[in-house]
């Protein structure tokens, strides 16, 4: 779903109500899928207290094959869930938003080495406020730049991502 962004990328600072927005969803979700959702978990910079945002609480759901839309789009949908990205080529994901409220839910299959690496960088820049305040300083001057899609902003991200992520593999931080 590329639509033209209107405007520059929205950072706030942390707000303190996102991991009760994320446990309210969690919950719903818990609830529509029941032990189909073998996973779930608040990632991106909203799940990092203390670190500047876009204010769209992510939440990754981890389903059997999420490839297999009729084993979890259906209850989602009833949950109020609606299916806008598919992308087969990149870890089978998907990406399911609520028509109203700032949560994007990111559906991968069990074993998607790509959920590991998402919660790998969540829990390192918990734990390091140096790689926070490096990752926090490329958000800002790359969200001071102009974009035409959103993707752009997230893509210009993955050179830092990746250093942070070498970091974390290695039990180091930018201050070790």
């Amino acid at each position: 779903e590329l639509v033209p962004l209107a405007g520059p990328i929205e950072l706030v600072e942390y707000d303190p109500a996102w991991p009760r927005l994320y446990l309210r969803e969690a919950q719903r979700i818990r609830l529509a899928m029941g032990d189909r959702a073998l996973r779930i978990e608040h990632t991106g910079s909203t799940s990092v207290p203390g670190l500047v945002a876009k204010p769209i609480v992510d939440i990754v759901l981890v389903v059997d094959d999420s490839a297999d839309e009729l084993g979890y789009i259906p209850a989602l949908a009833d949950a109020g869930y609606i299916l806008r990205i598919r992308e087969p080529e990149w870890h089978q994901h998907r990406l399911l938003k609520p028509p109203a409220g700032n949560v994007h839910l990111h559906v991968f299959s069990r074993n998607c080495p790509e959920v590991e690496r998402m919660v790998l960088f969540r829990n390192h820049l918990r734990a390091s406020e140096e790689d926070r305040r490096v990752y926090e300083r490329a958000k800002r001057e790359l969200a001071g730049k102009p974009w035409k899609y959103l993707q752009d902003y997230a893509d210009a991200k993955s050179a830092v991502i990746e250093e942070i992520l070498a970091r974390a593999h290695s039990g180091g931080s930018a201050d070790s």
